[in-house]
């Protein structure tokens, strides 16, 4: 997998976390416990630390990067979402393709819904649901999410660390003819 240190800062990943081999690290990047990173994500840490707190998941094709990012612990974000310069906090769930930009801060246990644009500077409160381009508060996060957040989004994700990292063997494109 790419890592890159940049300007003597290195990426540090948590010892039970998964990186996919396509994803690229540069700098300053902090992987807690129990993280799952996906196939082809960026974290580009070469304008301000990059910090994602234990047992968190960044899925496919994700873009964190901005002069400082925090990821609270059970962050999950979703497929082709984009991060920049942003803070987290615990259990958000940034779903496919939203964006969140410079200096927004989204509060606990938030939903930022598919394809929001999130605004530089926004404070989201604690949960909170977000939608829309400029994004929205439109309501509070789902009912009953926190009692049942980590059946509904997270055990898939805290289990695949493990599984990934035992489980998953790159094969030659001759082994899958026939």
């Amino acid at each position: 997998m790419p890592i890159y240190e940049y300007q003597g800062k290195k990426p540090k990943i948590g010892n039970t976390s998964y990186v996919h081999p396509t994803a690229v690290l540069i700098g300053e990047v902090i992987i807690g416990e129990g993280c799952w990173i996906g196939p082809n994500v960026t974290m580009r840490a070469d304008e301000g630390r990059i910090e994602m707190g234990d047992y968190s998941n960044l899925q496919d094709n994700a873009v964190i990067h901005g002069s400082k990012v925090y990821l609270g612990r059970y962050s999950h974000l979703g497929h082709g979402c984009i991060l920049h310069g942003v803070t987290l906090g615990e259990h958000v769930l940034v779903a496919i393709r939203a964006v969140i930009l410079d200096g927004a801060e989204v509060g606990d246990w938030c939903t930022i819904a598919a394809g929001s644009v999130v605004a530089p500077r926004a404070k989201i409160p604690p949960r909170k649901m977000v939608m829309g381009i400029p994004g929205a508060v439109v309501g509070d996060a789902p009912e009953g999410r926190e009692k049942n957040f980590d059946w509904s989004h997270s055990t898939g994700y805290l289990i695949r660390p493990k599984t990934y990292s035992e489980g998953l063997q790159e094969i030659s494109i001759d082994e899958t003819r026939g």
